[in-house]
């Protein structure tokens, strides 16, 4: 693939970058159209979320003895961030699936379809992350300029989830049963990743064997270490920048490759 003659993978994005405003206006019309007849809309969701993560932190926090000002700060930005990767990876083992009707009827770019999940569930977040700042708001504390670091670490999250969601709705657009394996994996990863048990608690070799090769560990942490004022270690930003880039290289290879065959597998 030459840059003169990029593969119709690489156009796909390109045209769905040019046109950002359709997949984003398609996202808000998603949300309003869920929420359509609800006074309170997505502010349920951040509800819900919010008590399970009071219910969360009282129980846990006398399971594990941990300080509550400590827990409770933690738990909050880790589920917040955890919903909006879980539900967006979740979505898009049927991105493709469920918008086969346009699919086969308008030439839109496939890419937009993958942009429009992704904004849907960031609207979802930004709605859900209310949640800890209350919580930051209970327990007196505030945010430092480290925090502005968390600005990044969401860019290479949304960055890292783009190309995953691209590959998952390829794939399991060909092979249905993925759906059941990724919803099975991701539960397993958030009990294998610290979202309700804090990092201390495991003994420094146990600890490197769970989080050092576990990519949600790192996904996760370049955005909550600077909500909580701390800095991401080097091992974080080093796994989510390469994670990121050679996702994108082999997602845009497979892309490439199959993006004609989607419709006539959906």
């Amino acid at each position: 693939m030459s840059f003169n003659n990029p593969g119709k993978g690489c156009l796909d994005v390109y045209r769905t970058l040019r046109q950002l405003y359709l997949p984003l206006y398609l996202a808000r019309a998603d949300i309003r159209q869920r929420y359509r007849r609800s006074t309170l809309g997505p502010f349920w969701i951040t509800i819900s979320t919010g008590i399970m993560v009071a219910t969360m932190g009282i129980i846990f926090g006398q399971v594990f003895k941990a300080p509550m000002a400590e827990l409770l700060p933690f738990l909050a930005a880790g589920l917040v961030i955890w919903s909006f990767i879980s539900s967006t990876l979740t979505e898009a083992t049927e991105v493709f699936v469920g918008a086969q009707a346009v699919i086969r009827q308008l030439p839109i770019p496939l890419f937009v379809h993958v942009v429009r999940l992704l904004a849907k569930n960031f609207y979802i977040f930004l709605h859900n992350i209310v949640i800890f700042f209350l919580v930051l708001l209970y327990f007196h504390e505030s945010l430092g300029l480290v925090s502005l670091l968390s600005i990044l670490g969401l860019i290479l999250l949304i960055l890292n989830l783009s190309w995953l969601s691209l590959l998952l709705g390829i794939v399991c657009s060909r092979f249905r049963d993925l759906t059941q394996i990724v919803a099975s994996l991701l539960q397993i990863f958030f009990y294998l990743t610290p979202i309700i048990w804090l990092p201390s608690l495991l003994p420094e070799k146990t600890s490197m064997m769970v989080l050092t090769g576990n990519p949600f560990f790192h996904l996760i942490e370049v955005v909550r270490a600077p909500l909580l004022n701390q800095v991401p270690t080097s091992l974080n930003w080093a796994f989510t920048i390469v994670f990121a880039i050679l996702g994108w290289l082999f997602t845009i290879f497979i892309f490439n490759r199959y993006r004609s065959k989607i419709a006539y597998w959906l």
